[in-house]
């Protein structure tokens, strides 16, 4: 039986200058708003964090000091 990635969650490894795939799936999710980030959109994260944001704009506000966010 043939597995599918579809609508499976990835686990990726964030690197400065892309990321690498830990487990397969189509899609991550964006760790302020939840929302589903296809794999082939994801453009914004934290190589510190381990995280993915779903726009520049969520990227920019988590990466705020904890007193301006």
């Amino acid at each position: 039986m043939l597995m599918s990635n579809r609508n499976k969650v990835a686990k990726l490894h964030y690197m400065p200058n892309g990321f690498r795939p830990l487990s397969a799936g189509d899609h991550v999710l964006c760790a302020v708003t939840g929302k589903a980030i296809p794999l082939d959109e994801l453009r914004y994260w934290s190589v510190e964090k381990q995280e993915a944001y779903a726009t520049a704009q969520i990227s920019a506000h988590a990466h705020l000091p904890e007193g301006e966010q």
